[in-house]
């Protein structure tokens, strides 16, 4: 396609701009080609016609798509050109805070003038061991390459950083050393790398000033060579410099400094060791204060100068050769202040006395009057005489400043000579990386000779940097197979010959200074004659014949020739340096030696150290003394051959480049200055790279993401298996032209724009595809919205017809209706109308007569009513007046009351107001209130009783109103008799009258008890109220008491709980900081151990091979075993001869200073044993001598023990008895018995066997008891002596040790004799109740006699009777025994109850037990009948056939020995026991060679653990301290070295993790501490451990448990650590959300390519494997949640933090990709029942992120959002991630500068960490919660497998 044909309307397009450099336009139409105007539309809204060349023609170049702004290599960009670097460079460094942006192969970087948090250790880790593509840009990542090439190819790198000054240069090359520092590490415990870091402050300080561009300008270039050993670890470095700017030490332009050292001198001048040089301000010296600024802003210059003074002391200069170089320095700046005065104008002279000269003369150690006369006169050589010729004024000050220049040049030269050699290393280097920190091009107003050799280094800088990116360009075509053709670049040896040739510039400037009389003229007129007009690149200034302009690679400089001589000859007077030659102060000579190296301030001699490559050059320049030979050397000789030496050692290595930009002259952070940018990247060779590139093919691809871009633009017939073939058909069809594009092997190789144009094609596709999409959806939309609008409109039609129908159906029917209504309407109507005539007529006649008959009625009741009316109005009027009478006269009382209750008030107030009278109130307030509460409680008394009154009377009333009523009722009923008698209605109306009476005489007397009792009841409330009014004022006063105590009380407790709260967060915090910190010790720890062990091994290796068969000692064994062991005296006895049976041959060479201790510890503890055994024989003789004083009998214990071993005795004494009688039974059979009789199936045979079984298990029994009382009386004996003589005695000792004082020795004796009379009258009661109690005991034991005796008796007696007889016998015999018992308790009934009550119960337990045992010996007797029978079936077929052949002796002895009766199954203790010289083999089979897959696989989990424990429950069963420390210290041991051998497999790593938990679990529950012992069983409780305490093993095995986790989650981190990024990051695990984007030359590793590469599913798998081993090996619940937290923060962390490194991955399709693979994540911890363990919560930070990616980011609303939101990422993290938002796809838009400082400005008061990146080597500290085991040790079988046949079950 051709390029014309992209400029269409609306296309965007670059403009030259005079202020901007660049500046964006669009077009307002299609070009055409002829058009010699472009319409365009600016940014700022203007519209400009743009003339096109009428020349050239050329049109303005192209913009690049807004998707690739911002790319990460400037190659990746589609169109290749100045602007659209420029714009990139800018949008990257402004809009998202990136200061570095590769180029092809370099790496541009541009200066934030800012400190930026992204050079820790952190990043790094991050950048370590990652491919250059893989992360964001950065110098960390050039570094890392150059490393990695290095150890692939085998060949020495070299990294080039150049740039202005103030761009960075010297910031950039520290930074990658610190990189090789960090990352490679030193091979000895000397640090080289900290020395090579060191050499940086030194440097700084005496090659660096501050200058107008730059606060810390190298004034020198330096070349540091860094060298690494065959393991690629750093053994040295070497330092070569190149061109010291020493014109700088005695002049400085304005706002400019002298070097750093100088002024860290005069900041530093009042320190005690700086006083004898006699400094002061900066100001006063006049080589400091010609620039007039001798401070620098922020900088502290005598901090800096500590720093300095840290690094040489690093570095081996010792404090002499120290003060040598400052005092060297300090006499430089007092010969500036040397002044001279004219004596006429040929001649001059020193002051006399002059301060300065005598200060400057005493530092150099040389005569005043010699220097004097010196710097006033110089010698004159001819060939026959020697003349002394004064010099003037200018003369001297300008030799001053000579000799002060050479001085510091060879100070200079002797410091980098003894850095050198301090870095220097004995190893053989074996490869090296070198850091080239040089100037880059300069060009000022005024351009002298240093510039000039400055830009000469940069030119032959830049031919080799073209020679290199052409040369790698060739390798890409040609390893792709792609047609090269020459690319034309701009080839500057025609610059360099104008230099260097034969009659170049340099060599012309040579042979002017060896001219007599040479100047800067003559020289000039030379270079016109020999270069002008021949020359293209040379030119002369018009107004000027005194300069010259070169055209250099990167602009034209015009040089001034004056100076140029001078500097180049370097002259210094021969005399004034024989004079400083002949100093007394030794280290002033060496600085000028001629042939002899100086003494190295480091060591005594310098012999044996061979200095690395170094450039001799520039180090020997202008040394007088030297032959006429070497004088012939000029400055530019040297420098020109120190720079062929520069270019060929770079020529012999990879270089890799880096460009530092310099992005504004006012050092303002984050400003970008167009005009300032573009002319360094023209002079760095940036733009040459780009046009190299883009002159062939910049843009490449692979052929699978080319597919994957752009399967858009293919049909579906298009798309092949193939997918290289696949790409080729598309591009045919899509560019015809097939120049624009070649095929590779792997890649697609495309001229600049076609990128351009296959994303316009692309971009128009998906258009077109949205616009289909919407059309269509659009169209559906309608059409439903249409038919569903259809079916409406039917609807409602089939609706309203229905309804007309309905209606007109209606209408018919009520017409019909209607007349047949109207029918029966009309005769209703008729006949209504008559009956209402009717009616009316009727009602009429009623109505009238009633009117009648009302009128008459109502005259008389209206007269009735009257006569009652004039009554009650009569009555209510004199009961109005009397209560407004009565108001009236409580009202009056009432302001009469109120008048004297407010004088009293006042009153009260008054007296309130005093204390006293408040407290006086309150005194007798309680009595007043129960006094009053009493008198309402007599008053309401009273009124119930008045209340009841009244209902008494009330009820009279009642009654006799019912009387008269019932009296009127009779009176009606007789009204007729009334009117026939009218002298009785006479008589009942005067009774009536009269009983009217009474009762108004009733109701007066009512009325009047009312009054009184409503009088008596307003008095009593009012008192009522009155006192109610007193009671709440003061229950408010105590409410409100009340309330301020319980608020103050609730402050209080609120302020105790936010404290509590809090300290116990600070404290969970803390304990996890001392855990975690604990837990890294023990890292450490293990890993010295394991370095200790590495060494060891390796001393042996080389020290004599001991010889065969001698096994030595891991150094872990002897460690743990002196530091984890008991103090007993059984092990130092036991152990001592065991150590010195060892052969003395065998011994490995031993630590004699761990020897010497260990002796001098051993003769401690003897010294100490020998102490307490004195005490403890004290101790025996004072219990002796207790002894004979007690007269009484015995002590308690004593018959206990008498007792149990009187029993002991009996039960062995019995055993022989039966032994014995089994023994003749035996003889008895054989010797009297019958073949017959004694034959298998015979009935004696079958009674002997029987016989014989009981006995066996009688036998069993009773040695099971002797087993029991024995341990008892062992235990009992340790518990009586032991602890009443080891350790009272050791207390006792410690006590008298420290109680030397004679008074508290005195009061301790009197405390002792209370204490031991009050034992006396203690012991004197207990032994009066052991006599009762041993009396009973010895009775009871004489009874046990008697019945034992009984019992033997009738076991002889049931032995001669048949089983079925003997078995009625025995309990005949138990039936006598019980009624005898019975008979005796009886009689004991009726002397004591309670002892026959308790001897009921006892009773009746032993017949429980005797039940149960009954039952257990039938089981037993069942199954023992059946195994006689099997047996003597058996023995009856073998026998059959033998019985003639056999002897009658051995007929007797056959059938006892094979017939193996089976006994009863023994009741095992959970005990396992081995002998001591079968330990080695036991932790060798079930340790050292343990395979964990088997038995994980086939046996129970944690057998390991459980076996050890039992053996170790043994050797305490047997009290034997010295097998349980063995056992225990051999198993750590074994452990450590399995772990060491096979540290890297998980599966052994976590099986030994989970067996080391359990072993430590045993430990603790059957500790025997109650804290371990709630969740045992009975059984488990009687496990116990009884003799030891292990609580120091146990926390060796925590401790040791802490390592293995560690080890194990380091195993989990080197699997997991490849899958993580690939996995979680560049896997598309939802296909075809993320876009491919075109990368650059530094192309990343596709997961879509690679098929190989790691998904999603590959980490699930791996967690998936990891939990099921955990799993089967037992390990715990909560240890398991423990590692997976651990993973999931790892899987979070190392994501998180490569998101935070790569712009690429900062999409929103990258975030839904994130979410997704989380979400996957989580459903992983639901299947598995994890959700509980707090892993999602270590996912919280990358969810975040991820959601930050998707979240709208415009608007206020957004930025509250954004900062609620992401409450686990950081200040840091989340602007890193705002800054890097990258979009992919054309809908997505960036993130704007003002919506990120508005989270900046939200977020600026949160307290965060200042890391940017999360700590991916972060290890939660780890805890063990107790888990006790359910399983019972007695039912543990240990399988054959194991190869533990030594060991058995007890």
């Amino acid at each position: 396609m051709a390029a014309s044909e992209l400029y269409t309307k609306f296309a965007r397009v670059w403009i030259p701009d005079p202020e901007e450099v660049w500046k964006s336009a669009e077009l307002l139409k299609d070009y055409k080609p002829g058009d010699k105007v472009l319409l365009l539309h600016l940014e700022e809204g203007k519209d400009l016609e743009y003339c096109l060349d009428p020349k050239t023609k050329e049109l303005p170049h192209l913009r690049n798509p807004d998707i690739l702004v911002g790319e990460n290599d400037l190659t990746a960009l589609s169109y290749l050109h100045e602007p659209a670097v420029l714009h990139n460079l800018r949008v990257r460094f402004i809009d998202s805070k990136l200061i570095y942006t590769y180029c092809g192969i370099v790496l541009v970087a541009i200066n934030p003038y800012e400190q930026l948090p992204i050079y820790g250790e952190d990043i790094i880790n991050a950048y370590s061991g990652q491919n250059m593509g893989d992360m964001d840009p950065h110098i960390f990542a050039v570094a890392e390459e150059a490393y990695k090439q290095m150890a692939r190819d085998e060949r020495n790198q070299s990294i080039i950083v150049s740039g202005e000054s103030g761009a960075g240069k010297t910031v950039s090359a520290k930074y990658a050393m610190r990189y090789f520092a960090t990352v490679s590490g030193s091979t000895s415990e000397a640090n080289v790398e900290e020395k090579v870091l060191a050499s940086n402050p030194i440097m700084e300080s005496i090659g660096n000033a501050k200058t107008t561009r730059n606060d810390n300008s190298s004034r020198f270039g330096k070349y540091i060579e860094i060298g690494f050993d065959k393991r690629y670890r750093i053994i040295g470095a070497n330092m070569r410099t190149y061109l010291l700017e020493k014109s700088r030490v005695v002049f400085q332009a304005e706002e400019e400094r002298n070097y750093h050292i100088f002024y860290q001198l005069c900041a530093s001048a009042k320190s005690p060791e700086f006083k004898m040089l006699q400094l002061g301000d900066a100001n006063f010296f006049h080589y400091t204060k010609q620039g007039g600024s001798p401070v620098i802003e922020g900088v502290d210059d005598a901090k800096e100068m500590a720093h300095t003074r840290q690094a040489c002391t690093l570095l081996g200069i010792s404090e002499s050769y120290q003060m040598g170089i400052f005092r060297i320095l300090a006499g430089i700046l007092h010969l500036g202040n040397v002044g001279f005065t004219s004596r006429d104008s040929d001649s001059c002279t020193v002051p006399p006395k002059h301060e300065p000269l005598t200060i400057f003369c005493d530092l150099m150690g040389v005569d005043y009057e010699e220097m004097c006369h010196w710097l006033c006169h110089r010698k004159l050589a001819t060939a026959t005489e020697t003349y002394i010729k004064p010099i003037s004024k200018l003369q001297a000050t300008n030799a001053r400043d000579a000799l002060a220049k050479h001085i510091y040049a060879k100070l200079f030269t002797w410091i980098v000579d003894h850095v050198n050699q301090a870095l220097h290393s004995a190893i053989k280097q074996h490869s090296f990386i070198g850091v080239l920190d040089i100037y880059g091009f300069e060009t000022f107003e005024i351009n002298s000779f240093e510039q000039f050799c400055i830009n000469y280094a940069n030119e032959k800088l830049q031919q080799q940097f073209n020679m290199h990116v052409f040369k790698l360009e060739q390798e890409e075509y040609m390893k792709e197979q792609i047609p090269w053709t020459l690319i034309d670049f701009y080839d500057n040896q025609p610059c360099i010959n104008l230099i260097e040739s034969k009659m170049g510039i340099l060599d012309l400037l040579d042979e002017e200074c060896k001219m007599p009389k040479g100047t800067d003229d003559t020289w000039a007129q030379k270079l016109y004659n020999t270069h002008l007009n021949k020359c293209a690149l040379f030119e002369k200034p018009r107004l000027s014949n005194k300069a010259f302009i070169v055209q250099h690679f990167a602009d034209k400089v015009e040089y001034q020739c004056e100076g140029f001589l001078e500097k180049n000859k370097d002259t210094v007077f021969e005399e004034q340096i024989k004079v400083l030659k002949s100093s007394k102060f030794k280290m002033l000579p060496e600085l000028f030696q001629d042939d002899e190296k100086a003494i190295s301030p480091t060591s005594a001699t310098s012999s044996g150290r061979t200095l690395l490559t170094r450039m001799p050059a520039k180090l020997n320049k202008g040394r007088p003394g030297q032959a006429a030979k070497e004088h012939k050397k000029t400055v530019g000789h040297q420098f020109r051959n120190s720079l062929h030496l520069l270019m060929d050692t770079l020529n012999a290595t990879t270089p890799h480049y880096v460009r530092c930009i310099k992005p504004n002259d006012f050092k303002f952070p984050f400003t970008f200055d167009e005009k300032r940018a573009v002319q360094q990247l023209r002079a760095c060779g940036v733009l040459e790279t780009i046009r190299i590139s883009a002159a062939g093919f910049p843009s490449r691809w692979t052929y699978q993401e080319f597919f994957s871009r752009y399967r858009v633009l293919m049909k579906q017939k298009d798309v092949l298996s193939d997918r290289k073939q696949t790409c080729k058909n598309v591009l045919e069809k899509l560019i015809l032209d097939k120049d624009k594009y070649q095929f590779g092997k792997t890649k697609i190789f495309f001229r600049a724009g076609q990128v351009a144009y296959l994303e316009k094609l692309r971009a128009d596709k998906l258009r077109a595809a949205c616009i289909r999409i919407q059309k269509t959806i659009r169209g559906w939309l309608l059409r439903k919205k249409y038919l569903r609008m259809r079916k409406a409109a039917i609807t409602v039609q089939r609706y309203v017809r229905g309804y007309q129908a309905w209606c007109y159906a209606t209408f018919l029917r009520r017409t019909k209706a209607a007349t047949i209504v109207q029918k029966y309407w009309h005769r209703y109507v008729v006949h209504r109308r008559y009956e209402i005539t009717r009616a009316a007529t009727v009602v009429l006649q009623s109505h009238l007569r009633g009117y009648l008959a009302r009128n008459r009625y109502r005259k008389i009741l209206r007269e009735h009513k009257a006569v009652i009316v004039q009554k009650w109005v009569r009555g209510w009027l004199a009961r109005t007046h009397y209560k407004r009478s009565m108001h009236a006269i409580i009202y009056l009382q009432c302001c009469f009351r109120r008048m004297m209750a407010k004088r009293e008030l006042k009153k009260l107030k008054i007296e309130a107001r005093s204390v006293e009278h408040y407290k006086k109130l309150h005194i007798g307030m309680e009595n007043k209130i129960m006094q009053l509460q009493r008198k309402v409680d007599e008053q309401n008394k009273d009124y119930k009783c008045l209340v009841e009154k009244l209902a008494h009377l009330e009820a009279i009333y009642n009654t006799e109103t019912e009387k008269l009523r019932s009296d009127l009722e009779r009176l009606h009923l007789s009204e007729e008799e009334a009117k026939v008698a009218t002298k009785r209605v006479l008589n009942l109306q005067e009774e009536i009258a009269k009983l009217r009476k009474d009762l108004e005489q009733t109701r007066s007397e009512k009325k009047s008890i009312e009054e009184s009792a409503d009088r008596y009841r307003q008095e009593t409330e009012q008192l009522v109220s009155n006192l109610k009014e007193e009671n709440t004022l003061l229950k408010q006063e105590k409410e409100t008491l009340n309330h301020l105590i319980v608020e103050q009380a609730k402050k209080m407790t609120e302020t105790m709980e936010k404290k509590l709260i809090e300290e116990t967060k600070q404290l969970e915090l803390d304990l996890n900081d001392e855990r975690l910190r604990y837990q890294n010790l023990l890292n450490e720890f293990s890993r010295l151990e394991e370095r200790y062990d590495d060494l060891k091994e390796e001393m042996t290796l080389m020290v004599n091979v001991p010889k065969p068969g001698h096994k030595r000692t891991d150094s872990t064994h002897s460690s743990n075993e002196s530091e984890y062991t008991f103090s007993s005296e059984f092990a130092e006895t036991e152990d001592t001869p065991w150590r010195t049976e060892e052969p003395s041959e065998k011994k490995v060479p031993l630590d004699m200073s761990l020897f010497l201790k260990l002796q001098k510890r051993v003769t401690e503890l003897e010294q100490e044993k020998q102490v307490l055994q004195d005490e403890l024989d004290r101790k025996e003789e004072q219990v002796l001598r207790s002894k004979a004083k007690e007269e009484e009998g015995p002590p308690i214990r004593g018959a206990e023990l008498e007792y149990e071993s009187l029993k002991r005795q009996e039960l062995e004494s019995e055993n022989k008895k039966l032994k014995n009688e089994l023994n003749e039974l035996r003889k008895a059979l054989s010797e009297k018995g019958a073949p017959e009789v004694t034959a298998p199936g015979a009935p004696a045979y079958r009674v002997l066997m029987e016989q014989l079984t009981s006995v066996s298990e009688e036998l069993d029994v009773r040695k099971e008891e002797v087993l029991i009382l024995r341990s008892q009386l062992v235990s009992q004996k340790e518990a009586i002596q032991p602890k009443n003589t080891m350790t009272d005695s050791i207390i006792l000792l410690e006590d008298v040790q420290k109680m030397k004082d004679k008074g508290e020795i005195a009061q301790a004796y009197i405390g002792l004799k209370e204490t031991n009379r009050l034992l006396e009258s203690q012991l004197q009661s207990q032994k009066r109740s052991h006599d009762s109690e041993a009396e009973a005991l010895r009775g009871e034991i004489q009874s046990l006699k008697e019945e034992n005796n009984r019992q033997q008796q009738l076991l002889a007696q049931n032995l001669q009777l048949p089983p079925e007889a003997r078995i009625e016998a025995s309990l005949q015999h138990e039936i006598t025994r019980l009624t005898n018992e019975n008979l005796y308790f009886e009689e004991l009934c009726t002397d004591d109850p309670k002892k026959y009550q308790s001897y009921r119960i006892s009773l009746y337990k032993r017949m429980i037990d005797l039940m149960e045992q009954l039952e257990k010996q039938d089981k037993t007797v069942r199954k023992l009948k059946k195994q006689l029978k099997v047996f003597a079936k058996k023995i009856g077929e073998l026998e059959v056939g033998q019985m003639e052949s056999i002897s009658p002796g051995q007929i007797i002895d056959e059938p006892i020995r094979p017939v193996n009766i089976p006994r009863k199954e023994k009741d095992f203790q959970g005990m396992l026991e081995y002998k001591k010289e079968d330990e080695q083999k036991l932790v060798k089979n079930l340790i050292l060679e343990l395979k964990p897959r088997g038995v994980a696989v086939n046996l129970i989990p944690g057998l390991p653990a459980y076996i050890l424990f039992m053996c170790v429950r043994h050797a305490d069963y047997l009290n034997d301290d010295q097998k349980v420390r063995s056992l225990l210290t051999s198993t750590i041991n074994s452990i450590k070295k399995v772990l060491k051998k096979r540290g890297d497999d998980f599966e052994t790593v976590s099986f030994w993790l989970s067996n080391t938990c359990r072993f430590l679990h045993c430990l603790k529950q059957y500790s025997g501490e109650e804290g371990f012992m709630k969740h045992n069983t009975s059984r488990q409780n009687e496990h116990c451990l009884t003799n030891f305490d292990l609580a120091e093993y146990r926390q060796v095995l925590s401790d040791l448990a802490i390592q293995i986790y560690q080890q194990l989650v380091r195993v989990l981190e080197n699997i997991l650590q490849p899958m993580i990024v690939s996995g979680m990051l560049e896997h598309e695990t939802i296909q075809g959300m993320s876009g491919v984007k075109p990368t650059g030359l530094r192309k990343r590793t596709s997961s879509i390519a690679d098929e190989g590469a790691y998904t999603l599913d590959s980490i699930i798998q791996q967690l998936n494997s990891f939990h099921s081993v955990m799993c089967q090996h037992g390990m715990d619940p909560e240890l398991i949640k423990q590692v997976v937290k651990q993973m999931f923060y790892i899987v979070g962390a190392v994501t998180l933090n490569n998101l935070l490194l790569r712009k690429d991955v900062c999409s929103w399709s990258k975030g839904m990709q994130i979410r997704y693979n989380v979400s996957q994540l989580e459903e992983w911890l639901r299947d598995k029942n994890l959700m509980n363990s707090g892993a999602k919560e270590t996912l919280e930070p990358l969810i975040q992120a991820a959601q930050l990616l998707q979240v709208k980011k415009k608007t206020d609303e957004d930025a509250e959002a954004i900062c609620s939101m992401c409450n686990a990422l950081t200040t840091l993290q989340i602007v890193k991630v705002l800054f890097l938002y990258t979009p992919v796809h054309e809908f997505e838009e960036r993130v704007s500068a003002s919506f990120i400082r508005t989270i900046q400005m939200r977020l600026r008061d949160r307290k965060d960490s200042p890391q940017l990146l999360m700590d991916a080597k972060h290890t939660f500290p780890v805890t063990f919660p107790f888990n006790p085991s359910s399983l019972a040790l007695e039912t543990i079988q240990i399988p054959a497998s194991l190869g533990l046949g030594f060991i058995s079950r007890v």
